[in-house]
C-alpha cells in the first residue's frame, strides 16, 4: 500500500473536470484508489464521490493505492494534480 498527500494546486479546486481526469486516470488501473479529507473519504474512481469531498484550491488530501500496479497509478494521480490538471497554464 502506498499512502501520500498531496495539495491541490488548480485555482479551481477539485471541479467536476479535474474530478473526470482524475476518475478516468485511476480507473486506467487495477489497483484500489482511495481519497481522504478529515472525516470524509472517496474512491478515486468516482466522479460524483471525488466532487463530495469539496476540495477547493489548497486543500490537502490523502490518497491511499493498493495493488498490483499502485506504484504506476501513484505516479500518474500525483503528475496529473502536480500538473494542475492541464489548466492554469
Amino acid at each position: 500500500m502506498i499512502k501520500c498527500s498531496i495539495t491541490i494546486k488548480n485555482k479551481l479546486g477539485l471541479h467536476a473536470r479535474a474530478a473526470t481526469k482524475l476518475a478516468r486516470v485511476a480507473s486506467r488501473y487495477n489497483s484500489s484508489a482511495q481519497v481522504y479529507k478529515h472525516d470524509k473519504s472517496a474512491d478515486a474512481k468516482s466522479i460524483i464521490s471525488l466532487l463530495m469531498l469539496e476540495a477547493p484550491f489548497g486543500t490537502s488530501l490523502t490518497f491511499e493505492f493498493d495493488g498490483c500496479d499502485e506504484e504506476i497509478v501513484s505516479m500518474e494521480v500525483k503528475r496529473l494534480i502536480e500538473d494542475k490538471f492541464g489548466e492554469d497554464s
